[in-house]
């Protein structure tokens, strides 16, 4: 099927969140056809709208953990809601999605013998003892925590990706994204940047948890998309896991005082006791990524935020 055409066709999963649609646009800015695959469980069409009269873009709605029969050359595997609010909405089936969804998505690879690449996470490092964490540390992980559904679905489906690769000779590629923020977030996913906008352009108080000394690394969307694309167009050998994040470490604290400088906003900050296994400190070591992908971010925080809080602004004012 591949001989009748040139154009590379590249399936995308999870294509219509937050990190699927800003993938789904550069592959399209690259001369790709896309195929968007998504449940729309925390996906939305406005996400994808700007795309859907593209001719060489094509929305399915579907569900991973169900088998997909598709003609394509590259799968991104992003699908599986990120934020802790949703995934612990429907925790089997959040842990269903990362599991079942790998080995479906992996069974359609081999099938086609497409290039898999799958969206892991830094929460496979958990709470963690080593810092910055670097893709060798295996972990400090609760397997029966709250977060445990998505922790350990997507260390599973990193093990399935490895075990593919061994077994099946499958050419796959393992990104473990950290903290990624921009235009698109949910504003109700409960993560700290959507959290403290939204609460900031409210004149809200800004809920912290614990004293806010937790650490985080935000990178900007457009910086963590280059990255997964210069993943996916590696080498053979270049397989992974690689960390995708901003190495830059800010306070949780220090995140809401600038959000609050930047919106103008009157909001105090309202402290809340720390969730259950929420981790102290997050902090990526891209060692890897600068040396085989000549990847790093460059988009600097404020701005960023800035280009986020725009977007909050005119999704309030729509």
């Amino acid at each position: 099927m591949r001989n009748y055409s040139t154009t590379k066709r590249v399936l995308v999963t999870g294509g219509a969140g937050f990190l699927g649609s800003h993938l789904c646009g550069r592959l399209l800015e690259k001369g790709y056809d896309v195929l968007c695959l998504d449940n729309m469980y925390t996906g939305t069409k406005e996400n994808i709208a700007h795309m859907l009269g593209e001719t060489r873009f094509e929305f399915m709605r579907h569900d991973v953990t169900f088998p997909l029969y598709v003609e394509v050359d590259e799968i991104f595997n992003l699908a599986c809601p990120a934020s802790p609010i949703h995934y612990q909405f429907d925790p089997v089936q959040t842990t269903k999605t990362s599991v079942h969804g790998a080995i479906n998505m992996l069974g359609l690879a081999k099938r086609v013998k497409a290039r898999i690449l799958q969206a892991s996470t830094s929460e496979v490092y958990g709470d963690p003892e080593v810092h910055p964490q670097e893709e060798s540390y295996w972990g400090r992980v609760n397997p029966i925590g709250e977060r445990a559904c998505y922790d350990e679905g997507k260390r599973c489906a990193e093990t399935l990706f490895f075990d593919y690769h061994r077994q099946h000779g499958l050419e796959i590629k393992v990104a473990r994204i950290f903290n990624t923020y921009g235009p698109r977030m949910h504003p109700n996913d409960g993560r700290v940047v959507s959290n403290f906008i939204v609460q900031a352009l409210k004149n809200e108080p800004i809920t912290l948890y614990g004293d806010g000394m937790q650490t985080r690394s935000f990178c900007y969307v457009d910086d963590l998309v280059d990255g997964l694309i210069r993943l996916m167009a590696s080498p053979a050998d270049v397989i992974g896991p690689i960390n995708l994040g901003n190495p830059v470490e800010y306070t949780v604290k220090q995140l809401a005082e600038k959000i609050i400088e930047l919106t103008g906003s009157s909001s105090t900050m309202a402290f809340r006791p720390l969730p259950s296994d929420d981790p102290r400190q997050r902090q990526p070591n891209i060692g890897r990524a600068k040396e085989l992908l000549d990847w790093e971010p460059t988009t600097e925080l404020e701005e960023g935020l800035k280009k986020t809080i725009d977007y909050f602004e005119n999704a309030f004012s729509a």
